[in-house]
């Protein structure tokens, strides 16, 4: 995604493009795949599975779908009648059609999982339930007609029937769905960074209101500052997962330890963009020596400590770009949106979004030749 926004923003040509995209669909071909579903991390030389722990060495259907995401928009936008184009849709399709989502259903429960692997199976044990990042896992999920999930699935597993729903106040806004204060800040990025939360809406919440009032929530808790941190406040804030001092963090209003993740404030223009760029102004003034280097912003800092991240997670690098596009010019959320499969699965599974305007007009065979 952060690739496409790279040529429409003249940073790179369509040529460097399509290069660098078929590059990056030869690897993924040649990568060990579990029925389709792609491992959490992988050996660049070989194309090997490389364990994130002991008992998940196979298969994530969760990062799964975030690379899927991203393929569907790459397949939206070289969308032209050349032999270059037509050989990317064909290469992008063949490794989505691929992806055996039912799978990841335990035989008695109606919910997909996190993880499978050849050896444990299901031993890890992570059912994907609301709210948190997966929504796209479960739209994507409901797009295969070979190897797909029916809706039930999706209200039975993911939305639990309505359990995930909270509808309590944190610093006087109403938070729809999920724990309180709303969690880290990458719920409302990682599967909005193609899904289009602007009208999007269920039985269960409107979208755009629920990351709009997440980000909101995040702002101020800063803002409050309960904990006394020091540099907190309107132009530094921004709580999610990332590395921190001592390892990984998984920051939050209800879990904060002082980091701050640029990508949290930033991913987040969207929903906030006036406070989004107030922050962006700030950590723009830090040292850049020590906040900035050659891909961007570090991944976290801690202003009380005056400690700086030396790493770059792309994961969180991604969705600053994706995201301020989308605030920009809705580039990545039209692209995701416009593809028929995609518009098929929000209605099986009863979404509502200008974007599915007309249905019965738009789910056909006729809009699938072009990809064919």
């Amino acid at each position: 995604m952060a690739i496409l926004v790279a040529v429409e923003r003249d940073w790179i040509s369509h040529r460097q493009a399509r290069e660098r995209v078929n590059i990056m669909l030869s690897a993924l071909e040649h990568t060990q795949r579990y029925r389709g579903v792609f491992p959490h991390f992988i050996n660049g030389n070989d194309g090997s599975t490389v364990p994130f722990s002991r008992l998940d060495d196979g298969s994530d259907l969760v990062e799964t779908s975030f690379l899927i995401q991203g393929l569907v928009c790459v397949r939206q936008y070289f969308n032209s009648a050349s032999a270059e184009d037509l050989a990317i849709r064909e290469r992008i399709n063949r490794i989505w059609r691929d992806v055996q989502w039912n799978s990841h259903v335990k035989p008695g429960r109606n919910v997909l999982y996190w993880h499978h692997s050849p050896k444990y199976r299901f031993a890890r044990n992570v059912p994907i339930q609301g709210w948190n990042e997966a929504l796209v896992t479960y739209v994507l999920a409901a797009c295969s007609e070979e190897y797909g999930i029916q809706s039930d699935t999706y209200h039975d597993g993911f939305a639990r029937n309505g359990v995930f729903l909270n509808g309590r106040d944190y610093y006087g806004v109403k938070l729809p769905l999920g724990a309180d204060y709303g969690g880290p800040l990458f719920f409302a990025h990682y599967s909005f960074c193609g899904l289009d939360p602007r009208g999007l809406s269920d039985q269960y919440a409107d979208y755009w209101e629920q990351n709009q009032n997440h980000s909101r929530i995040n702002y101020l808790h800063s803002v409050h500052n309960p904990h006394g941190y020091k540099g907190y406040g309107a132009n530094c804030w921004g709580l999610t997962s990332s590395h921190g001092p001592k390892g990984y963090l998984a920051s939050s209003p209800a879990s904060d330890f002082g980091v701050i993740a640029p990508t949290a404030a930033l991913s987040s223009m969207p929903y906030t963009p006036r406070e989004s760029m107030q922050a962006l102004r700030h950590f723009l003034s830090l040292p850049k020596g020590k906040m900035t280097g050659r891909f961007g912003f570090v991944d976290a800092f801690s202003p009380a400590t005056e400690w700086y991240a030396r790493t770059y997670l792309a994961i969180d690098q991604g969705p600053i770009i994706a995201m301020i596009e989308n605030h920009r010019s809705g580039l990545l959320w039209k692209l995701f949106m416009s593809a028929p499969e995609i518009k098929h699965a929000l209605l099986k599974l009863g979404f509502q979004s200008p974007h599915m305007e007309n249905p019965g007009n738009q789910i056909t065979a006729e809009p699938l030749r072009q990809f064919i």
